[in-house]
């Protein structure tokens, strides 16, 4: 089913500043902001003809949150807006690594050059004039003249219009020149070691050859073009003049479930300025030419995310793998079920915390939700009770607004199109932070409400599918929420800034906590028969686990430089890559924090097992207790060191029945996360299905498969090696077989 078109969710209501609590099925929110949340800028920097919600949350987002712009990191090159023009650099030639992260080479207070207008000294601000899928366009100008600028993810090129004087290209030092000469229209130069391409429109000349600043002067028209090169050669300063005029003026993706594929379809549609060329020359991720079959190149950058190989054309596709999930373990992993029930009705007999910010909460909601799958799976039903019933209290009280509520609730605020909930954390209020992360506890937990209450679903629906909406709607017209919010659609990752306001671009940090809130929306979609919310989740939570894969672990030791020591990164950076966290320098939680929450779903992190054992013995070596599980996150460090080696975890367990627990685990799963990987085996990746509801285990040449069915009559679930198995109306089968 396509998603990049249309969003089958039935709300779309207008909202205004100072209007009551906007009902929205059982469920209502607030229309201005609670005490408890900051108020949100009332400037936004874009064009008055950009209409819409506004996007947050990308590469480039500090453009409408700033005067200027932070450094906006397109990969290869990265930009940035200031007073004077729009700088340039090539970060990826000599990426290097130590124990603090990952970085590139470039001065990101200079850049390589800085593109400027002949006539105009200083601009008042740069504004957001377009934006497109993983493009975007700056325009800055004053009464004299206006300089705009468009770049994007996987472009080498910066395409510029011009009005009222030239473009000037400034160096820091007299560039080399080895292609063209003093009157062309294109050249060829090399500063810092860096190569670009400097392209006006025909016609034109480039005048100041051995300065520090080139001109472009006696153009037939107002286009021109800058590239960064892979090398310096007269050939592919060719190959880049071809397509320099076809400027990209829309990026579009397409994400479609085919079978027990993610399908991504990647078009850039150009505009000719000049000429009839509309392909154009772009690079690749690794998490995209890995899973593309589209023709390449010999040409490659370097980047901070590892090599970018070129390719020509309008567009390229890739196909990833879905690795299934399920709502719960199954039942063979509960290994003790008496000692499973009372570790139940120990969490079942707990205190009910007061309601928290929408971190803690969504937290604690998680804990829950986890807690009934396992109380499912131990045919606990008085347990299963407890936690399903105090998931809805919270849930509906989080998602109902009254004329005086503070909190807990939700607002919708119409400038900037986000719903806000109170209390905030970490900047979700004043810097639409982490929204992502948050929301998809909620997600989560009501998605275990709906496989057990579907009128409940029905009735508090609309208010859950707002929280999909602002975090990811899939609805480019959209009247309440940008397209696709948090997820950048190019690079493959979400990111957790609203307003990436930093000299290194945005951020993430918590991966899994992203990954986190895609399983909600495919447990969501699929408990509720949304078919779109379940394939759209199911598309960002698979590609995102391969740039996970690739950026977070490095699990096929491609992309981190030789002299990076550590295994993993704690975030990614448009920049950089950290070994680090925002909260923590031990290594606990610089692993742990791209770890949790441990669910169901995380069996993704067993995919490639030799990795799991490689990480976990460093984490061993380097942490502080070493192999003392009861410090730090050791539950945690136990748990994700079962994924290769179930028996030692099954004996930290029998060692420890009062180990420490991280505050959104539980004993109770650690207990059916561990039994399961001991009891079945390894995640077989290998071993795929059209029914994403799956796991695949190995242990010892027998496999195991398990299948979980939403629907109301008989599942027939067939695996890729042929294995075929029966599931029954809301259940899990599960079948072994040499």
């Amino acid at each position: 089913m396509r998603l990049s078109v249309f969003f089958a969710l039935s709300l779309s209501v207008a909202v205004h500043a100072g209007e009551p609590p906007m009902k929205v099925g059982s469920g209502s929110y607030r229309s201005t902001a609670p005490k408890s949340c900051a108020p949100l800028p009332t400037k936004i920097y874009k064009t008055k003809d950009l209409a819409g919600p506004v996007v947050t949350n990308q590469w480039w987002s500090s453009l409408v949150w700033q005067e200027f712009s932070q450094n906006m990191f397109a990969h290869p090159a990265f930009t940035r807006c200031d007073a004077d023009g729009v700088v340039v650099g090539y970060p990826g030639a000599r990426v290097h690594g130590n124990q603090a992260g990952i970085f590139g080479t470039a001065d990101l207070v200079k850049g390589d050059l800085k593109i400027g207008h002949s006539a105009v000294r200083e601009f008042p601000q740069a504004n957001c004039a377009a934006y497109s899928d993983w493009f975007v366009t700056a325009v800055m100008q004053t009464d004299v003249g206006s300089l705009t600028s468009s770049f994007g993810h996987g472009s080498p090129f910066v395409f510029g219009l011009i009005t009222g004087g030239d473009p000037q290209v400034a160096f820091g030092t007299v560039p080399l020149v080895w292609g063209g000469e003093e009157g062309s229209a294109v050249m060829g130069v090399t500063v810092n070691g860096h190569h670009y391409g400097l392209f006006g429109s025909s016609g034109s000349r480039w005048e100041g050859l051995g300065t520090t600043t080139l001109t472009n002067v006696g153009r037939s028209g107002e286009h021109f073009t800058i590239a960064v090169l892979p090398d310096a050669t007269s050939e592919t300063l060719q190959l880049f003049a071809k397509y320099a005029h076809s400027h990209v003026t829309d990026t579009r993706v397409g994400y479609e479930v085919k079978g027990s594929e993610v399908v991504a379809n990647y078009r850039f549609i150009c505009t000719p300025r000049e000429g009839v060329e509309t392909d154009t020359v772009y690079a690749l991720y690794p998490h995209q030419w890995k899973y593309s079959a589209t023709e390449l190149n010999e040409l490659t950058y370097g980047s901070v995310r590892g090599v970018m190989k070129v390719g020509v054309g309008s567009g390229f596709k890739t196909s990833v793998p879905i690795q299934g999930v399920l709502p719960m373990l199954p039942e063979g992993g509960i290994v003790d079920r008496s000692a499973m029930v009372k570790l139940l009705k120990t969490e079942s007999a707990k205190e009910k915390p007061d309601f928290a910010d929408t971190y803690w909460e969504g937290k604690y909601l998680g804990t829950l939700a986890s807690l009934s799958g396992i109380a499912e799976a131990a045919n606990a039903d008085e347990q299963q009770a407890v936690f399903v019933t105090e998931i809805k209290r919270r849930l509906e009280s989080w998602l109902t607004a009254t004329a005086n509520d503070e909190d807990p609730v939700f607002y919708y605020d119409s400038k900037w199109g986000t719903l806000v909930g109170s209390p905030p954390s970490y900047g979700s209020d004043r810097h639409l932070n982490d929204h992502h992360f948050h929301y998809g506890y909620f997600i989560r937990a009501a998605a275990e409400v709906a496989r057990h209450d579907p009128e409940w679903a029905k009735r508090w629906g609309p208010m859950v599918e707002l929280l999909i909406r602002d975090i990811a709607t899939p609805d480019r017209s959209d009247s309440l929420f940008p397209f696709l919010r948090c997820f950048d659609k190019y690079a493959g990752h979400s990111w957790a800034s609203g307003d990436a306001n930093f000299a290194d671009g945005n951020n993430q940090e918590s991966s899994s906590e992203s990954l986190n809130a895609w399983y909600g929306l495919i447990l969501w979609g699929e408990a509720t028969g949304n078919r779109q919310v379940r394939d759209l989740g199911l598309s960002l939570f698979n590609i995102e686990r391969t740039a996970v894969e690739e950026y977070w672990f490095d699990v096929s030791e491609t992309n981190f430089p030789d002299d990076h020591p550590n295994v993993a990164l704690g975030m990614v950076w448009g920049g950089k890559g950290a070994f680090a966290t925002w909260f923590s320098a031990e290594i606990d939680c610089i692993h742990g924090i791209n770890w949790l929450p441990f669910t169901p779903a995380s069996i993704y992190m067993g995919r490639h097992p030799d990795y799991v054992k490689k990480n976990f013995a460093r984490i061993v070596e380097k942490r502080t207790g070493s192999e003392d599980f009861n410090v730090g996150w050791g539950d945690l460090v136990v748990m994700f060191g079962a994924l290769n080696d179930p028996a030692s975890a099954r004996r930290h367990l029998a060692e420890n029945p009062d180990c420490k627990i991280e505050a959104g685990n539980s004993r109770a799963f650690m207990e059916h996360w561990t039994g399961a990987l001991s009891q079945f085996g390894q995640i077989d990746a290998s071993t795929v299905s059209s029914h994403p509801f799956t796991n695949v285990f190995r242990k010892k040449g027998m496999k195991t498969y398990a299948a979980y069915n939403f629907g109301s009559s008989d599942l027939s679930v067939e695996f890729s090696d042929g294995f075929v198995m029966q599931v029954a109306p809301h259940s899990m089968a599960v079948r072994s077989q040499e």
